[in-house]
């Protein structure tokens, strides 16, 4: 099976802009995403999706190649999955042969050494038509109901280590067929949710807070 990675990155965040080219340890985020992929030899094209050009220079200089983003597909409203779409019915157009695509998300910058090649390794075992990456939550949920707070996964005086396992989508990574890429679908029936028992799978950058906290894990995890 074929492997490339696709990024989508476009320029118009609204709570942290300029997000995508700011520096996190000296090297702009997307870089972090772009130098994850092209590390790993199975990947066989490194493509960023973008609608703005300071992106484009960016993704360019560290060594990926650039899809012009139409603004159809760049909005604030836009999906993920429509923009993956026409990368991947330009990448079809334009000759490249493939089976899956990698997704990565600029937002989720790090990732635990090996990751990408353990989730490659599951699919080519296994009979999924796509893989994401989850974390385990270990937190009490609940709902306020008239006032009330309403324990969901838990029993009141419960411990913590005794709940029932439930388990979040984390970001750091999703591998998908193409064909179902065309059809505007990231995850399909036969998805193979990856367990990654990592701190980075907590973070996941919006804010300039969030970016803070990505600086603390990536300091503090020097081996990643």
């Amino acid at each position: 099976m074929k492997y490339i990675t696709i990024i989508p990155a476009r320029g118009g965040s609204k709570r942290f802009p300029g997000k995508n080219t700011h520096a996190l340890n000296g090297i702009p985020l997307i870089c972090h995403s772009i130098e994850y992929s092209l590390n790993n030899a199975t990947v066989l094209g490194t493509y960023v999706s973008t609608d703005s050009d300071e992106i484009k220079c960016v993704s360019e200089k560290a060594g990926a190649e650039v899809i012009d983003r139409p603004a159809e597909f760049a909005g604030d409203f836009a999906t993920t999955a429509s923009a993956m779409k026409h990368a991947v019915k330009y990448l079809i157009d334009k000759g490249v042969e493939f089976d899956y695509v990698v997704l990565l998300q600029a937002t989720n910058p790090l990732r635990p050494i090996g990751l990408l090649d353990e989730a490659i390794s599951i699919l080519e075992k296994g009979n999924n038509d796509s893989l994401f990456t989850v974390n385990r939550n270990e937190k009490k949920l609940g709902k306020i109901i008239d006032g009330k707070f309403v324990p969901w996964n838990y029993k009141f005086g419960q411990r913590s280590q005794d709940l029932d396992p439930l388990y979040y989508e984390n970001g750091l990574l999703y591998i998908t067929k193409k064909e179902l890429l065309l059809q505007e679908i990231i995850e399909g029936p036969t998805a193979y949710p990856l367990v990654v028992n990592h701190p980075f799978g907590e973070v996941d950058i919006d804010t300039v807070e969030d970016f803070h906290y990505a600086e603390y894990m990536l300091n503090s995890h020097t081996n990643y």
